[in-house]
Parts: C-alpha cells; sequence; structure tokens
C-alpha cells in the first residue's frame, strides 16, 4: 500500500522547505551513486559507500553523550542519507504527500525545526533500543514519521490515493487516519518481531515509532494547550482557506 496523493487541502504557501528537504537527499544520493559507482541503486555496498555510511551515519555503538561535537553531528548528516533507490524513493513520496501540508500549516520555519526535532528523537530511540549496535543508521525515515504523526493529529479525515499491489494493482481512496493508522501499526508489529534480532534487522523499526509518536504528541500537546479538540472535527468539504485558517490555527 503506497499513498501517493493527498486531497481536501488549501495550501497558502509553496512548500519550499519540503522540496529543499527532498533536494537535499537526492544529491546526497547522487554523491552516492558516484563513490559507489551505481552500486546503491539495487541497495549494494561498495568500500568507498562503506566508509561514506560509516563516516557520516548515525553508529549507535559510537554515540556518547560526553562528547556531544563529535557525535550530535552524525544525527543530522544521517537523515540525508539513504542505502538504496528504494530507500530514497519510498521516503522522499511520504514526505512530499504529506510534508507540504505540515510544513503550510505549521510555517516554513517551524516545520524545518520540527522535521529535524523528529529526526533526533526518532535516531536517539533506535540508540536506546540497541545502543551497542555498530552499523550505520542512516535514512531520513524517523523525521518523516514524526511528519506522519502530526499529520494524522491534524488531517485525520483527508483524503488519501493509494496505490495497492495484492493480485491485482489498483488505486483506492482511504481517509489519512486509516492509512497512517495502518502504516503505525504494521511498524509497530514489525518492531515487535525484531526485538532480540535488531542487528539482522536492516530496518530501524524503533526509530520509525519514535518519531512518529513525537509528531503526534506534539500536536496533541498543542491542541490540548490552545483548548481545541485532540481529535480534529470531520469537514464533509473543506472550507475554502480565507475560512479555514482565519483565526484557527489548528482547525
Amino acid at each position: 500500500m503506497l499513498p501517493f496523493s493527498d486531497a481536501d487541502t488549501h495550501h497558502r504557501s509553496y512548500p519550499v522547505v519540503n522540496v529543499s528537504l527532498i533536494g537535499i537527499c537526492s544529491l546526497v544520493f547522487l554523491y552516492e551513486l558516484a563513490i559507489s559507482r551505481f552500486a546503491v541503486i539495487g541497495g549494494g555496498e561498495s568500500e568507498s559507500l562503506s566508509n561514506f555510511f560509516s563516516t557520516w551515519g548515525f553508529i549507535p555503538g559510537k554515540f556518547t553523550w560526553t562528547e556531544p561535537l563529535t557525535a550530535w553531528p552524525n544525527i543530522f548528516s544521517s537523515l540525508f542519507m539513504h542505502a538504496g533507490l528504494m530507500h530514497l524513493g519510498g521516503n522522499m513520496l511520504y514526505l512530499w504527500v504529506f510534508g507540504d501540508n505540515m510544513e503550510d500549516r505549521m510555517g516554513h520555519i517551524k516545520y524545518l525545526v520540527f522535521y529535524l526535532a523528529a529526526g533526533v528523537v526518532a535516531t536517539l530511540s533506535h540508540w536506546l533500543i540497541d545502543p551497542g549496535s555498530g552499523g550505520p543508521l542512516v535514512g531520513a525515515s524517523g523525521a518523516i514519521a514524526g511528519v506522519l504523526g502530526a499529520y494524522l493529529f491534524t488531517y485525520p479525515h483527508n483524503r488519501v490515493k493509494v496505490l495497492v499491489i495484492f493480485f491485482l494493482i489498483t488505486v483506492i481512496q482511504l481517509r489519512a487516519m486509516w492509512v497512517l493508522g495502518i502504516w503505525f501499526g504494521w511498524n509497530l508489529i514489525q518492531w515487535a518481531f525484531s526485538i532480540g534480532i535488531s542487528d539482522r534487522v536492516s530496518v530501524a523499526f524503533s526509530a520509525h515509532i519514535g518519531g512518529f509518536v513525537f509528531g503526534a504528541g506534539l500536536i496533541i500537546l498543542y491542541r490540548l494547550a490552545t483548548k481545541q479538540p485532540i481529535w480534529p472535527p470531520r469537514y464533509s468539504l473543506a472550507p475554502p482557506s480565507s475560512q479555514f485558517w482565519r483565526g484557527r490555527p489548528l482547525d
């Protein structure tokens, strides 16, 4: 199940931050292509690529709170690296579909801070679960999971077009709460099955869960602080942009 478009949302501005994040990740991947001689396309490795991941990826076993200047930069650099074409494509598609709406709702600067903070929380969640791992963690998945969690409690009733491949290839339309609920539930199940064998699992499910909970929790706290219902009301049709936003920061 692969979401590729959403509806019911009226943008006030161009998602410059979201597009820039996608652009930076793509440029870094082009560099990975060059140094690996295209081996990274299929998720393959080369000595140069392995060194790149080891140098700039986040390695839990090397992380220490006592040396932040040497350890913390890798948390941020790892958010823009990907281990294969499918890894990059899937992440950027989710970011494209859901990130622009959250940037429009939060504003450019706040969205950038939120995205990076979600990435940090997601990365540290992985570290807390598997602090001795020697494998480098790379990818924007954790930060994007934060965007998904925030989207769930901001636009739960939005319609999302989803490509489904199950015997037949078809396109269906689901509410965002079902798409994101299924995504989170699947990651939760996968994480539970990976407990104890995380060093043999190539996907950091704990980072996905940590980022998602952070994004959802932040929006819930905001709604409580501004005395809004935690779960946004359902609109049969999205009101015009000028009415939808006036005096109502989150519905």
